[in-house]
């Protein structure tokens, strides 16, 4: 039986459902370090997972199968009964070659960071030069991208698990990678180095630009829905937005205690969600720097003196559902919770020893996380469904910042709405 901390009631929380989970072979020497899960990655069109399951390995599995195995064949996982684990066996012997294949990916040194990178935009491109070098723009080219611990920056062809690129001017580990919603397949990477650098993977890999701020490690960046900004968290409290047009600093956001080791965009762009070992989760206006929602791991909410130190509630990851009304987390205390935009309280919440990190997918159905064992667990998401307001809210939002909102010949109440300012 799932043993909560203290200080959950889980008779007053819904318990979220498992679905499945992909494992490891289990050897003596996988006791030692570097055996972590410490990244887990959707493709953009849904087509692909992968994760690092610890000793340089890359494992991209075609999410459908996933599914089919989860629930027993059917392709609607979600709605199947209890946790099942996938064949190891590897798909190029028993899929046709049109298909997507399944692959083992030796990086060669312990991976950190992962990020699926599409040339197929999301939207129309902001990129001006579209003359590609290595790459076909607008044709269906999927790429994965790890970061390593020595340093360097592979980049893998999805479809084929060739190795494509090796980018070398990092002088620490890697830590994060995220791509450009908008089909350039412009790559940041954020690394212990204190820097962020950006490459232009259309351009063989050329690094563009390196971003300096951060005065310590940096753990992880994002980039907005439009492509147009980056923030980038850090050791020492570091929440930092950038201009990806100028490539200049725009502000530092301040409100953590402590380290600040995950961050999303909501998928209009209104809202940035952080994750602090401070045992908080802070939903931000990125327009205005302004916090709108705490989301606490520890009750009572410890004192800024207690929260920048040890404690058995870091949270370790942050992910925005695509509904764009649900956040996940994943904390020291061994629990991943679901939380609302609009409670300050979780709606369901699921055991997870020694967990590191967590990715919705593509559709939001189902919220995936990597544990310190290298494996990954599923879970089937909290079923809701999103009002109007809330749709025409988002539809607004994705083209007008929280300035523009404000200024709206509108109620004063729903300008409130518009701006997400949570009660």
């Amino acid at each position: 039986m799932a043993s909560f901390p203290d200080s959950v009631n889980e008779n007053d929380i819904g318990k979220a459902k498992p679905i499945g989970e992909l494992l490891v072979p289990v050897a003596p020497f996988d006791q030692k370090s570097g055996r972590e899960a410490w990244s887990v990655a959707f493709a953009p069109d849904g087509s692909y997972f992968a994760w690092s399951q610890g000793h340089r390995i890359v494992r991209l599995v075609p999410w459908f199968r996933c599914l089919s195995n989860f629930s027993g064949g059917s392709a609607d996982a979600p709605s199947g009964a209890g946790p099942r684990r996938l064949s190891r066996q590897n798909s190029d012997g028993s899929l046709a070659p049109s298909m997507p294949r399944e692959h083992t990916i030796d990086c060669g040194d312990v991976v950190w960071g992962l990020a699926f990178g599409s040339s197929v935009p999301e939207k129309q491109s902001r990129c001006v030069n579209i003359e590609w070098h290595r790459f076909k723009f607008g044709q269906d080219q999927l790429l994965l991208a790890t970061g390593l611990s020595n340093g360097r920056i592979k980049i893998w062809d999805v479809y084929t698990g060739k190795l494509l690129l090796n980018l070398m001017d990092h002088t620490d580990i890697v830590r994060d990678l995220t791509f450009a919603p908008d089909g350039s397949l412009v790559l940041v990477s954020a690394s212990r180095d204190k820097t962020l650098r950006v490459w232009d993977l259309k351009d063989d890999g050329n690094m563009v630009k390196v971003l300096r701020g951060h005065q310590n490690w940096v753990y992880c960046s994002a980039f907005s829905p439009d492509s147009s900004v980056l923030c980038s968290v850090g050791a020492g409290k570091a929440v930092l937005l950038w201009d990806m047009d100028k490539y200049s600093l725009i502000r530092k956001l301040d409100g953590h205690h402590n380290d600040v080791v995950s961050c999303e965009f909501s998928p209009d762009g209104a809202l940035l969600a952080t994750a602090s070992y401070d045992t908080r989760v802070i939903v931000w206006d990125p327009h205005l720097g302004t916090v709108l929602l705490e989301l606490g791991h520890l009750f009572p909410p410890p004192s800024p003196i207690f929260a920048g130190g040890a404690n058995d509630r870091w949270v370790r990851s942050v992910a925005f559902c695509h509904d764009g009304l649900s956040i996940a987390t994943i904390a020291d205390d061994r629990l991943v919770r679901f939380w609302s935009i609009e409670e300050s309280s979780p709606q369901a919440l699921a055991a997870l020893p020694s967990g590191l990190c967590c990715a919705f997918s593509t559709d939001g159905s189902v919220l995936a996380a990597g544990s310190r064992d290298g494996s990954v667990r599923f879970w089937a998401s909290p079923r809701s469904i999103a009002s109007l307001q809330h749709l025409c809210r988002m539809a607004l939002r994705r083209l007008m910042p929280t300035q523009q909102a404000q200024a709206l010949p509108v109620p004063a109440r729903t300008v409130e709405y518009l701006c997400y300012r949570i009660v």
